[in-house]
């Protein structure tokens, strides 16, 4: 005799999933920076966060990356699973910061400026007319 049926776990598994999160608990991502020659690459992976959960936010040189969760697409109400603020270095190209998800981890790939761009320079100082 079974007094729980898959179906009835199926259905409040997320309700729990949030109120373990509203109750303090939180989910741990692996997140690890992988500096590349042509940048560097930010990897979050939380495989069960499905892609719209994800978050990439830059303001002035801090870049956050946060998970929420919504029990449906349009509910009102979301639970924080996890933020995470880096601070970039000047060295790289904020203007091209790209991101995509895949096999449940999110990438954010960010270039070093182009060293040619931040050389000095003295600059010629014509004359007035």
């Amino acid at each position: 005799m079974k007094l729980i049926s898959r179906e009835f776990i199926r259905s409040i598994a997320p309700q729990l999933d949030l109120l373990n999160t509203i109750g303090g608990g939180v989910a741990q991502p692996k997140l690890h920076v992988n500096e590349r020659p042509q940048g560097v690459v930010l990897h979050v992976a939380m495989p069960s966060v499905p892609a719209e959960s994800f978050h990439v936010v830059l303001k002035d040189s801090s870049l956050t990356v946060y998970g929420e969760f919504r029990h449906e697409p349009e509910a009102q109400l979301a639970a924080p699973l996890f933020v995470q603020t880096l601070d970039l270095p000047q060295n790289l190209d904020l203007t091209s910061i790209n991101a995509s998800h895949e096999n449940g981890e999110l990438r954010v790939a960010i270039p070093f400026k182009d060293p040619a761009a931040n050389q000095t320079r003295e600059i010629d100082i014509q004359p007035g007319s």
